[in-house]
């Protein structure tokens, strides 16, 4: 009989002091539902001497992974160093070694999750990964077990607590972007590098994980149109709220027929829906079903115990199993039907900003080049005015059109001469 259930904790960042001082202050309520104590063994660092906001003891620290991934009395590996490498090869190494693994890294599993869970099939172990998507939000097994028997057609999300937050304070402030960069930077909210947030890669990563469960398909990070939220200006706020809209960095996925469409870019979506709603750090996740119809996750997206809520939930499952002798390591069915769709494909309304002289004439050649690419103006007002540069913005709504005769418009819109600049773009989600 096992006395108590070890674990071997891989990191010990921000989410890593969370998870290890849930260990231990909830050391007694864990233990009840587990069935035996759930006892820290070791934990991976890069500087044992480093101060950290969590009293743990200096004899569990190393610097050395083989120190977990191939102690004896370790049955759970918690991964939470981020990044691709060297976690991957970690998850590996523990998994063949006959360890349980549970993480946080959603590049990892976006990139490499069916391969690391046929993996994990292979050595009869369990792979968890909860607090890769959405952090304390249920979504990874509600889409895994609650949600098995319905047919998802569609994923539309907010899954980037920092963008969110941009947007939100320009929203709602009328700052530009950089400064509210900044502000998000100075309040912990944007990472000093914050490419992957604002470039919406890292919403891409989550929508790949949510949407390979939906469709039960084995889609990568290069299937999403990716795109971000640094050309947003503060009148692209104004002009969206005359047309009755919001703007968000919505991360979409949605099925017809075989072909899947996934795409993270920023959108108009009505002001009077629910995700418009969704402001701040929050995440939201709305999930359209055959058989629970639309359905919404709502919760904070980032954060040490919101993470730390996942990630000890996932170790809390796998404990129990243990403690029973039994396993619950999912079938890896996959639906090959299941394609990309094209973005070329893609059809949506548009919001075009533009910058052109201010004489007569101009908003006759911008309707030729849009009708001839198959693009009709659903409305189009002009703007601030310039009488000493003689220049006016030129805000233009279309119609469904195909994202194919979009891109052809603007590519020629850029070459008119009567057009200064084609300063935005941005699709419309209803």
């Amino acid at each position: 009989m096992k006395k108590d259930i070890g674990v071997g904790l891989l990191g010990l960042g921000v989410v890593g002091c969370g998870v290890a001082e849930v260990l231990a202050t909830k050391a007694d309520s864990l233990a009840e539902q587990a069935g035996l104590p759930l006892v820290l063994k070791k934990v991976l660092v890069r500087d044992v001497n480093k101060r950290r906001s969590v009293g743990i003891s200096p004899n569990l620290l190393t610097t050395h992974s083989e120190e977990i991934l191939a102690h004896p009395d370790v049955d759970i590996v918690i991964e939470l160093i981020g990044g691709e490498h060297p976690a991957r090869e970690y998850i590996e190494q523990a998994i063949s070694n006959g360890r349980h693994v549970v993480t946080a890294n959603k590049e990892v599993i976006a990139k490499h999750g069916y391969e690391l869970l046929s993996l994990s099939r292979k050595y009869n172990t369990d792979l968890r990964y909860e607090a890769s998507v959405g952090s304390g939000i249920p979504l990874i097994s509600s889409f895994q077990q609650d949600l098995a028997a319905n047919k998802i057609s569609s994923i539309r999300a907010i899954l980037n607590g920092t963008t969110n937050y941009i947007l939100s304070r320009m929203s709602q402030e009328g700052l530009d972007f950089a400064s509210t960069l900044k502000q998000a930077q100075k309040l912990g909210y944007a990472e000093a590098d914050p490419t992957n947030d604002i470039e919406g890669i890292d919403a891409s990563y989550k929508l790949v994980i949510l949407s390979n469960l939906a469709f039960r398909a084995k889609f990568v990070p290069q299937d999403v149109y990716c795109e971000g939220i640094a050309n947003i200006a503060a009148r692209d706020f104004l002009y969206a709220r005359e047309f009755g809209y919001a703007i968000k960095l919505l991360a979409i996925a949605k099925r017809d027929d075989d072909k899947v469409e996934m795409r993270v870019h920023p959108a108009f979506i009505p002001r009077d829906s629910q995700l418009a709603e969704v402001n701040d750090v929050y995440n939201a996740v709305e999930v359209e079903t055959d058989l629970a119809g639309k359905l919404v996750f709502y919760g904070e997206g980032a954060g040490a115990l919101r993470a730390s809520s996942a990630v000890i939930g996932d170790v809390l499952a796998i404990a129990r199993n243990i403690y029973r002798g039994a396993n619950n390591v999912p079938d890896l069915k996959l639906d090959r039907r299941a394609t990309v769709k094209p973005m070329s494909e893609l059809k949506t309304r548009y919001y075009l900003r533009l910058n052109a002289p201010d004489r007569p004439g101009v908003l006759a050649q911008i309707s030729k080049v849009l009708g001839d690419n198959s693009i009709s103006i659903s409305s189009v007002i002009q703007k601030e005015s310039d009488p000493a540069a003689q220049t006016a913005i030129i805000v233009i709504m279309t119609y469904p059109a195909e994202e194919e005769g979009m891109q052809k418009a603007l590519k020629q819109l850029r070459q008119l001469t009567v057009v200064n600049e084609v300063s935005n773009f941005i699709r419309v989600e209803t």
